[in-house]
């Protein structure tokens, strides 16, 4: 195929781990440009429909994330198109059901379920788009948490067209909370284009806790802190960096204008201290507040 057409892609669809599926022909591999990081999607499925949110292993998460050979290009997603068919669900309906079609608009009130899946579903994201691949995979819709399935014309359903369709009007009305969704999808991809981890060597993790549901790394000359937490937030909590400096935050899943709560002051700017903690000569303290993850740039 590259001789054919040198410009195009090929990515394999494949979670045997088969050596070589990204190795060139001519070094006797298979030739493809990409994988499909298969595991991840079955990962968030597994955790969000399997276990209780306080039984979530940040070890885990980070060992699925991060489970691929060097220079193995990689392409990470949290779900797959069929999750999104008839039959099944998505992240976002995993996480708030069948209250998505009540509690969706900002007349009405923020129920527990709701502020919980507006919540990690965008951590979940962001997490994967940092730490999981070279490449980032969205399916049509799933960006804002898509209400609904999709489900072709066939004979099951009298070949209607009522859900062969994405609802792209649900981000666009100023009073629905979809919005949140969508436009922090927005920030993550336009900071990804502007400082481009997805080009970069793997994350590399320093710190996690299982207690505290931390998980700490930096990618992209970048530093990323989640706290995954049900209900704990963390006052000057410690995290470990490399660059000696001014740390300013650049992304903050908790901000209002992504559905959050607006917890974080983002003009703050985190100095380092000199001391050794999570392998680093260096750290920060941070106010970090449950299931909310931060992004930090370095400055001089």
């Amino acid at each position: 195929l590259h001789t054919l057409y040198p410009n195009c892609t090929t990515i394999a669809e494949d979670v045997s781990g088969m050596p070589g599926l990204c190795i060139p022909l001519s070094e006797g591999g298979c030739g493809f440009d990409y994988r499909l990081g298969m595991g991840i999607p079955d990962m968030w499925i597994n955790f969000i429909g399997s276990r209780r949110e306080e039984d979530w292993s940040m070890n885990d998460i980070c060992w699925t994330l991060t489970n691929r050979r060097v220079n193995e290009k990689t392409i990470a997603y949290c779900e797959c198109h069929d999750q999104a068919l008839v039959g099944d669900k998505t992240i976002a309906f995993w996480l708030m059901d069948k209250e998505m079609y009540d509690y969706m608009s900002d007349f009405s009130k923020l129920t527990p379920l709701i502020e919980r899946g507006i919540a990690l579903h965008k951590m979940i994201r962001l997490i994967t788009s940092a730490l999981g691949g070279e490449s980032y995979l969205n399916f049509i819709g799933n960006e804002f948490g898509h209400p609904e399935w999709l489900d072709f014309p066939r004979k099951g359903n009298n070949n209607s067209f009522q859900y062969a369709r994405r609802q792209f009007n649900l981000p666009d009305d100023p009073l629905l909370r979809y919005r949140y969704l969508y436009e922090f999808d927005r920030c993550m991809n336009e900071l990804e284009e502007q400082y481009g981890w997805l080009n970069t060597p793997q994350g590399d993790i320093h710190f996690t806790n299982q207690i505290d549901k931390v998980i700490t790394f930096e990618r992209g000359n970048l530093l990323f802190v989640f706290n995954f937490h049900s209900w704990k937030s963390f006052a000057d909590y410690k995290v470990g960096t490399k660059h000696v400096g001014i740390h300013d935050i650049i992304l903050n899943t908790d901000n209002k204008k992504f559905g959050g709560f607006g917890r974080i002051d983002e003009s703050c700017r985190h100095f380092s201290q000199p001391g050794r903690f999570a392998n680093r000569d260096q750290f920060i303290k941070v106010y970090i507040p449950n299931r909310t993850a931060l992004v930090f740039k370095y400055s001089d």
